[in-house]
């Protein structure tokens, strides 16, 4: 008798797919405008672009760029590139044009599909960096409509053409010190991964997913659990406080992904206390460290939602805090990062590789289910990252006895003075617990003799904090006003006299906002950039 045949291999997409035929008329994704697509056209729209795209000769194997914003038409070329086994690279608004090129030469792919929108960034990017194909998500001057094209097909179902060990997606992290590298990540990994949280979502709650951050990074992947759920998913171009609050009364969303800076403007906007949140179940925040000042206010505006995750391109999820759990905290009030996520093994080891005990630091070494395969065309730089299956974080952290994580900063950004070395997120937790700052960075400096110091980036908070000489006075008219010398002068005995002269930022800049990276983060690149060049008289600063 002959043995069944082993069934074919299901990559993510296969299963979205069925979710989203469960209720086709149920709304998918809703756009900033009020556009819906429901859960079926989006289902026929993909399978009628895999159609158009194999047609074009992409599958198993191909590589195709993707230089698009948050619209439905990135979600969809995505599931249907992904879906006849061709890995995607997302090309990053905020990008230089000579980064991105570099990135599409290592890559080598086989067709860019852009958006109408996108038109100048993709000639700047194709003048450096000529692609085989060019298609356009939509009527463009610079390209073939693959959705005019694809729309012309019938939506016959599509086999799936991806394996387990196939790339669904290289994401290239960072950028912010030099070029980024490039991530490879697997289907396999991948789909048990969005299976197991989609399962943790109650049957029939329907989630309401806003994707105010790019879905190029995490949103797409919240995004994806989010419509493999069932749910929908409410898209706005780009992060604007003001927007989102409106959106999370509006369109009654129960599931939001921040970083904390972002999270951190919606508790500064002036329209939080009045916004209605009572949908929201949910929110998720992670991507940097966090300040525990700051999150249990985000408790108190949104209640017992918090769910916070760190996690790692290379990793996936690594840790979470669970809404309980935000009261946790460790040495000097510092909040804690979670205990291990379902799968996930943490161990804290010293220079040579060895454990340390509950409570010392080292750097947090991790074994999860979602690691990446390797580093793409980077064979020295995977072994050096991916050892004996366990994948060095480059996080500096230590582990309590009962299990809970607490980072202390990232080895790169490590400051190194005289007397010893200053850890900015340390210096940033610690900052971010008076009430005179609303948002905080720190980061090194180099000066002329490549000795460092430390500098902070600060933006104050309007209420009455430092209290000057002659009186309250509210902290940014403190900042800038005539007491603003004062007013640095008191953060900085602030800083020293909890944590020692050698913490005591020799700069401090007062900013109206703390610029942020294309993902999110603090730019820190940035930053150190700007006050190694210049000088402004808003700053402070004392040799040490």
């Amino acid at each position: 008798m002959t043995a069944n045949p082993t069934p074919p291999y299901e990559s993510y997409v296969e299963p979205l797919l069925d979710a989203l035929s469960h209720s086709p008329a149920h709304p998918a994704l809703i756009t900033s405008e009020g556009r819906t697509v429901p859960a079926g056209e989006l289902r026929d729209d993909v399978l009628r672009a895999a159609a158009e795209l194999a047609a074009r000769g992409i599958g198993r194997g191909s590589t195709v760029v993707l230089l698009t914003g948050n619209q439905p038409e990135a979600l969809l070329a995505r599931y249907a590139a992904n879906l006849l086994g061709a890995r995607v690279v997302h090309l990053t608004e905020g990008t230089a044009p000579e980064t991105q090129a570099q990135i599409v030469h290592s890559v080598g792919p086989a067709m860019l599909l852009a958006a109408p929108a996108a038109r100048e960034a993709a000639e700047a990017l194709l003048a450096r960096a000529p692609v085989p194909a060019v298609l356009t998500l939509g009527p463009a001057p610079f390209g073939e409509d693959l959705l005019a094209h694809a729309a012309l097909r019938a939506p016959r179902p599509v086999a799936g053409a991806a394996r387990a060990g196939d790339d669904w997606c290289i994401r290239f992290t960072g950028g912010t010190t030099g070029i980024p590298k490039g991530v490879r990540m697997a289907h396999g990994p991948y789909g048990r991964m969005l299976a197991l949280y989609a399962g943790r979502i109650p049957p029939g709650s329907r989630p309401r997913f806003l994707a105010c951050t790019p879905l190029a990074h995490m949103a797409g992947i919240v995004a994806d659990i989010t419509l493999l759920a069932g749910g929908t998913v409410v898209l706005q171009p780009a992060f604007d406080a003001g927007a989102v609050l409106a959106a999370l009364a509006r369109e009654r969303i129960t599931d939001m992904w921040l970083l904390p800076p972002l999270l951190y403007e919606l508790l500064d906007h002036p329209d939080l206390p009045e916004t209605d949140v009572s949908a929201l179940r949910r929110l998720f925040y992670g991507g940097t460290a966090a300040s525990a000042r700051r999150l249990r206010g985000a408790a108190e505006a949104f209640g017992p939602v918090l769910h916070g995750w760190y996690g790692q391109t290379e990793a996936g999820n690594i840790a979470e805090v669970l809404p309980h759990e935000h009261t946790v905290t460790g040495r000097g009030g510092r909040a804690t990062a979670g205990r291990a996520a379902p799968g996930a093994e943490i161990a804290i080891r010293d220079g040579d590789g060895r454990p340390v005990p509950p409570g010392e630091a080292g750097e947090v070494h991790v074994r999860t289910p979602m690691m990446m395969s390797g580093y793409w065309q980077q064979p020295g730089l995977t072994a050096e990252v991916l050892r004996d299956g366990w994948i060095r974080t480059g996080d500096v952290g230590y582990l309590d006895a009962d299990g809970y994580l607490y980072l202390v900063d990232r080895l790169k950004d490590m400051v190194v003075v005289v007397g010893g070395h200053v850890y900015p997120a340390e210096l940033e937790e610690l900052l971010l617990g008076h009430p005179a700052v609303a948002q905080c960075a720190a980061f090194g400096v180099r000066r002329a003799d490549e000795s460092e110091e430390v500098h902070v980036a600060i933006v104050p908070a309007a209420v009455p904090a430092i209290v000057p000489a002659t009186g309250h006075k509210a902290g940014h008219e403190a900042a800038h006003g005539s007491q603003g010398e004062a007013w640095r002068e008191r953060i900085r005995d602030f800083v020293t006299e909890r944590k020692g002269a050698m913490y005591a930022p020799s700069a401090v800049h007062v900013v109206d906002r703390i610029p942020l990276t294309a993902v999110g983060k603090p730019d820190k690149k940035l930053l150190a950039h700007s006050w190694r060049t210049i000088r402004p008289s808003s700053v402070t600063v004392r040799p040490k």
